[in-house]
């Protein structure tokens, strides 16, 4: 097995996401990884080249948009070059607007514009992971990010 070095880039307002990402650092950390935090305004896609693999998380704001605390993330990243780095996105929703999670179809689209090899497709939460279901859901993510990351590693 190989032993990874992943960054979990996020930004959340609820708490939501923030959530999420505590459940798929715990996952991939029983998985020996190494896993790096960091809220999405801190972060820089340039700094991704110490990184075997990264998560990208965001709630959805409004009708479908990113929130302004990842807009000058998001425009950097898409001048970004990733050289195939593995990838994925998640967030948090509702599923009472007609764009749901729309937030995590952009940073998905902007990782793959840039370069990324996106591993798996998006996670897509309503609200907290606060049910046994959505628990499982967000480790099951984790795992077969983990898996397919590693398979580009080999």
């Amino acid at each position: 097995m190989i032993q990874m070095n992943i960054m979990i880039g996020f930004v959340s307002m609820s708490g939501n996401t923030e959530d999420i990402v505590q459940i798929l650092q715990s996952e991939l950390e029983r998985k020996g990884c190494t896993v790096h935090i960091q809220e999405l305004d801190q972060l820089y896609p340039s700094d991704f080249s110490q990184y075997d693999a990264v998560l990208l998380g965001s709630y959805t704001w409004g009708d479908g948009d990113l929130p302004y605390e990842a807009e000058d993330f998001v425009d950097e990243l898409g001048e970004s070059t990733l050289n195939g780095l593995a990838a994925a996105a998640f967030g948090s929703g509702d599923l009472d607007y007609p764009k749901y999670c729309a937030a995590v179809d952009t940073l998905e689209q902007t990782l793959a514009s840039a370069g990324a090899t996106i591993v798996v497709p998006g996670l897509k939460i309503e609200f907290d992971p606060d049910t046994p279901e959505k628990q499982a859901t967000c480790r099951t993510f984790a795992n077969e990010f983990f898996v397919r990351a590693q398979r580009l590693h080999a």
